[in-house]
């Protein structure tokens, strides 16, 4: 009987040590749900080529729809516009993020409205506010080709890559997109209504 108690003590022991040892090495590791501990970085794979034309281009489209939105809501004092613009400047900054934690090169560094890398998105961005300074209607419906185009576009983006943090941030557009294209359809109902652009309450 002492013998057993004896061996007992001894395995009790043996896993009080390996406790003690064990819990500071999975604390510096960072196994505390939270991410690396301290001093320990998370390894990243490098994106692709296609990821990383996929990240710059998104970048940058979500500036035009930001910069089109603010403008058009200094021209028509649409409240639409001026909380969409706000839900694109987090979208710009999600993607802003994807491209620091990748290294991806920036082309959204020069921030003045209607200013890109891509000359088509300069070309659009002309073409857009043109036809957004008509009207009302105009402008809103400025807001769903918009919305319609980021839809496709973040769509053709999922499937050009596996990685789980950037097809996250693309979904989260995606939805957020799907929002902003009903609420400019809604705001469009309203303008069609008779005197609906001279109107307070249509703004």
């Amino acid at each position: 009987m002492k013998l057993e108690n004896a061996h007992t003590a001894r395995i009790a022991f043996a896993i009080l040590l390996a406790v003690v040892l064990l819990v500071p090495a999975f604390a510096q590791n960072g196994f505390r749900g939270n991410g690396p501990g301290q001093g320990i970085s998370t390894n990243v794979q490098p994106v692709t080529p296609a990821e990383a034309q996929s990240l710059a281009f998104m970048r940058e489209e979500e500036k035009l729809a930001r910069d089109v939105y603010q403008k058009l809501f200094e021209k028509w004092n649409l409240t639409t516009f001026r909380n969409i613009a706000a839900s694109e400047d987090r979208h710009f900054n999600a993607i802003g993020n994807l491209l620091t934690r990748y290294s991806v090169a920036d082309p959204a560094r020069d921030t003045q409205p209607g200013i890109f890398v891509d000359p088509a998105l300069t070309a659009l961005y002309t073409e857009l506010m043109a036809k957004g300074e008509l009207s009302l209607k105009d402008a809103v419906e400025v807001g769903i080709l918009i919305e319609q185009t980021d839809i496709k576009d973040l769509k053709t983006a999922l499937t050009a890559t596996t990685k789980v943090d950037i097809q996250r941030v693309y979904t989260n557009l995606l939805n957020g997109s799907f929002q902003h294209l009903e609420a400019f359809e809604t705001a469009l109902e309203i303008c069609t209504l008779p005197a609906a652009a001279s109107s307070p309450s249509a703004r």
